[in-house]
This record gives C-alpha cells, structure tokens and sequence, in this order.
C-alpha cells in the first residue's frame, strides 16, 4: 500500500492550488508529510521567501515544524471525533476542507497544526534535537513562597529556578516564520483570518505555560524546590482550541482591508487566542466531494447523549441502529505461589449505535 499512498500524494501535490501559500504543510499531502516536497514546492511560491529561507538554511528545524503539523491533525481529529466532519484525512478530505471558504472547521484546523508545529520545535529545543536553541534564557533570581509572578504560588517552603525552561520563544517565532507565508495580497480577507487563527494557536500554548517543580530534601521533606517553565501538555492545548471552535466568531473584512471585525456589531472584538471565521459551514450529513464532506453514515455514535456526539445530531437526524457484541476475556486473576496465575473467563456485552445510510429511494414526482 506504500506505492498507492505515494501516488496519491503526488496526485495531491500536482494538482494544489498555487494560491493556498499559508496552508503551506499541505502541499507536502496529509498522507506524507513531505519536508522535501514542501521546501521544493516553497521555491515555486511568491511571497513565500521566510519558507524558503528556512528550508535552505534550517532543515531540521522544517523536519520539526512537519512533525507538528502531523501532532495537530492528529489532535485535530481526536477533538472532533464526535462531530460530523472529523478531521479526516480520507479521500482527502483535510485538503478538500482547506480549499473552502474559512469555516469553523479550517479555522480550528490552521489552529491546530499551527499550535503542533510551535510545540514540536520548542519541545526538540528543550531535549536537546536542534543545534539553534536549548534551554530558555531567564533571570535564575531565587524566589520564596508568595513572590511569584505564577499562578502556582501554592508552593510549600522555598524555591528557585533551575532545570530547563521551554524555549517557547523560539518555537513560536519559527512556527511563524514558516507558517505564516504570505499569500498573494496581504490584505485580503482570507490571509487575516488564516494569519489570526495561527497566531490563536500559538498564542493558546504561550498564554497557559506553567511552573513544573522538582522536590529537594531528605525523605521527600521538599525543602527546597527547583522549577521550570514548562508548556502545558498537547491534549489541553487541544482542550483550550476546542472550546475556542465552539465559541469561534464571525467575522468580515473592515473599512481599511487591513483587519477584521466581528459581523455582528454586538459581539466583541475577538483576542488573539480566540478563532474566527467567515463562511458558515457546509452540510457534512452527507457525502459531497467538492467540500470534503464524507457524511456521517456508518459512524458510531451515543445513543443516550444529547450533544454533537449523540445519535440525533450526528446522524442528522436518519437514526441509528443498535448492535451488541459480547466477548470473552480473563477477569478475576489470582497469583499462586510460584508461579501461577488463574484467571476466571468473562463475558462483556458492548452496545454500540451507528448512523443509518441515507434514502436512495426516487422521489414521485
């Protein structure tokens, strides 16, 4: 299947549209990940001479930006396992989904991949990976219990900074530097709010780092305590930008074409952590190539939840059909002396919902 995955992402790089510069990781094809395909087609691309730069003179740092991306979609699919578009890459649909009008769905995406990128460079900054940063620089001043600047000022004793900081600084300023490849015109509505929803995942990671601490003392008596700066973990990154999907705004271009303003004039301004979007959604209930749509038949879904993930809206409204698996498995284990384990056998019944297909009968006329 390697062969077929391979030609499926030339298919994909061929046929990209030029324009699309900001989602600059898709050319490398969701299924691949390319570094050598993205820093090749960057030399093709106008406006894209950050990409380019980059490429030519950090290598590795690009190898880390793409394992980021990769991270983001894959949380991007974790977090919106239970709507009806999933983040899915099959049929390529993630491309088909990028190539629409910015939606809650592209703005949670760009948000996401971004955040991953921003991660992977300063987490490989912190284990030591890339030659061009380490450790963050800081003012290592000791500090007592009650002085900190932190949230975490609940610390027992004192305290003072050691260990290794994230270098979240660098990874965000590479994060964008690559991905925020200008496209043609700078000012037009949808590099904004592409340029708005990257920044809204890198700002999610710079705004919730923490203070992580390390125990000194004889029997664990803590009496003195060494900390860090740390970023908080991948999944409450993905927490955070999915909490600020559900509350994405909408927005139009303002008077001077160099911002963006919320459609409606009594929704407040969004901040930089917050995603926007312009274009509502398409109808993911069914299958619909052009917009990446792949439908909701055959997804698996809560009979008794009342939410995006419940039966009633995932499925849109078709039904579901219930079905029960039992299986059997070891339970009740105990160890005898020596050296036997005996185990009773189980049964589990699982019941599980699916969406129903759709209706193919012809309509009367």
């Amino acid at each position: 299947m390697d062969w077929w995955r391979g030609l499926t992402g030339l298919m994909f790089f061929l046929i990209l549209p030029s324009n699309i510069i900001g989602l600059w990781w898709v050319v490398g094809s969701p299924l691949t990940f390319d570094r050598n395909a993205i820093c090749r087609r960057s030399k093709k691309l106008r406006g894209s001479s950050s990409q380019r730069d980059v490429c030519r003179k950090e290598p590795e740092v690009v190898e880390k930006v793409v394992e980021g991306t990769q991270i983001g979609l894959t949380e991007c699919q974790y977090q919106l396992r239970y709507s009806k578009w999933n983040c899915t890459t099959v049929q390529n649909s993630v491309g088909k989904v990028l190539k629409q009008a910015d939606t809650r769905e592209t703005a949670f995406l760009n948000a996401m991949t971004s955040a991953g990128a921003t991660y992977s460079v300063t987490q490989a900054c912190s284990m030591g990976d890339l030659v061009q940063c380490g450790c963050a620089d800081r003012p290592r001043k000791k500090k007592n219990h009650g002085t900190s600047e932190d949230k975490n000022d609940d610390l027992e004793g004192t305290w003072e900074w050691g260990g290794c900081d994230d270098n979240i600084e660098f990874g965000y300023s590479k994060s964008k530097e690559f991905m925020d490849a200008q496209q043609k015109k700078r000012n037009d509505i949808r590099t904004l709010i592409t340029l708005h929803n990257n920044e809204a995942g890198r700002t999610v990671i710079r705004m919730n780092m923490f203070r992580e601490c390390k125990c000194h003392g004889l029997s664990g008596s803590c009496t003195l305590q060494t900390c860090w700066r740390k970023m908080p973990s991948f999944r409450k990154v993905g927490n955070l930008l999915k909490e600020k999907f559900n509350g994405a705004a909408k927005v139009t271009g303002g008077n001077t074409g160099e911002e963006i303003i919320p459609e409606d004039s009594t929704v407040k301004f969004p901040t930089a952590a917050d995603l926007v979007y312009s274009t509502d959604s398409p109808d993911y209930c069914r299958p619909n190539r052009k917009v990446g749509s792949l439908g909701t038949h055959g997804r698996r879904c809560n009979g008794s939840a009342l939410d995006v993930g419940g039966c009633d809206i995932l499925c849109c409204g078709r039904g579901a059909t219930e079905y029960e698996f039992t299986r059997q498995e070891p339970c009740r284990c105990r160890f005898h002396w020596c050296c036997d384990v005996q185990c009773d056998t189980c049964k589990t019944t699982q019941v599980v919902h699916i969406c129903n297909g759709y209706d193919t009968t012809p309509r009367k006329s």
